[in-house]
């Protein structure tokens, strides 16, 4: 019997990867696209535990779950950072108006 690939593999590894180039837009996009891939990673494992033989490219399965889970780690540390950046500032409001300050100051307005 030949080996096949499993189907969702890449497509983890490419979500973990934009995850990591996402994380810093206050980690929100990090978070989703690493939930999304480590759905994918799970469904696959289910696949491979069905019939363990039946593929060839279980160490990609591992390095795209490895990469998932940095990529949502590091998404959910920056969302808190985030948050506590702004609660630093003095809330939301104080956080707005000194980015509003910084825009005027280099021209650009709205």
């Amino acid at each position: 019997m030949e080996q096949q690939k499993l189907p969702n593999v890449t497509i983890a590894i490419v979500l973990a990867i934009l995850s990591y180039l996402c994380c810093c837009i206050y980690g929100i996009p990090a978070i989703i696209m690493s939930g999304i891939g480590l759905y994918l990673v799970k469904k696959d494992e289910k696949t491979l535990m069905e019939n363990p033989q039946g593929y060839s490219n279980q160490g990609q399965l591992r390095t795209a779950k490895i990469l998932v889970i940095i990529g949502l780690v590091l998404g959910v540390l920056y969302l808190f950072w985030t948050i506590y950046q702004i609660q630093a500032m003095g809330g939301w409001e104080e956080a707005m108006r000194k980015s509003q300050e910084i825009m005027e100051q280099f021209g650009i307005e709205e």
